[in-house]
């Protein structure tokens, strides 16, 4: 479903150019759950947003369900972004003054869908997360765990094929990051949602079927956990 194909990433700032990845092939199923961990500088967040395609490669490529998306326009990328992906990061990106719902449904007005749709989508996405009480409530008004399972049902809503987390339970006390872990590991299982997890967390990352260790721009390990079996 994903693949990375000798993908390199090199950064330059004031004169000096900066290594982020280095020739790293990785091939991605549909329905795996992976978790990529690595100190902070090991190319493990640049690695995610490569094969989300928010960003480019320097050399490489990245492979979606077979195509090459270097050959893709920026309208195309955005296209594909919104249909076959879902976001989850650490900071919410929620607008505070708007509701539960009008956030959630960004990213199916963005797709030109029909105000019938958005509310039918919608009411299965809330529900997922379990905040239909709170549809119509602004976000601002909303605890952390909240904010973060609103973040999901909008990950959730264009039913993607991909869901890419960064840091998920970063900001989240340890009870509210387990119930917002749960959500994401029962879309997997239960919905077959591809789960792309970048964390420090090592008991997150147990968490998942397959973890991925980066270091120096490199993949030094993939295996599978006790989750897998």
């Amino acid at each position: 479903m994903l693949e990375a194909r000798n993908l390199s990433k090199t950064y330059s700032s004031d004169g000096v150019e900066y290594e982020a990845l280095k020739n790293v092939n990785l091939s991605v199923a549909d329905g795996d759950c992976l978790a990529i961990v690595g100190k902070s500088g090991s190319g493990k967040s640049t690695l995610m947003h490569l094969l989300a395609c928010l960003d480019s490669p320097t050399a490489g490529s990245v492979l979606v369900d077979g195509g090459d998306t270097s050959r893709l326009s920026e309208k195309a990328k955005n296209t594909l972004r919104n249909r076959k992906f879902g976001f989850v990061f650490q900071q919410f990106f929620l607008n505070g003054r708007d509701t539960v719902f009008e956030n959630i449904v960004l990213p199916m007005r963005i797709r030109g869908a029909s105000y019938a749709q958005l509310v039918a989508d919608a009411d299965e996405a809330i529900a997922a997360v379990r905040l239909s009480d709170k549809s119509f409530k602004k976000a601002k008004d909303l605890s952390g765990g909240e904010k973060q399972r609103v973040c999901i049902a909008r990950a959730l809503i264009g039913k993607p094929q991909v869901i890419f987390a960064d840091e998920p339970t970063g900001n989240l006390d340890s009870t509210t990051g387990t119930a917002v872990e749960d959500m994401l590991f029962q879309m997997n299982r239960e919905k077959g949602i591809t789960l792309v997890v970048v964390t420090h967390d090592e008991d997150l990352a147990n968490k998942c079927s397959r973890i991925i260790e980066m270091k120096d721009g490199q993949i030094i390990s993939d295996k599978a956990t006790e989750a897998a079996s």
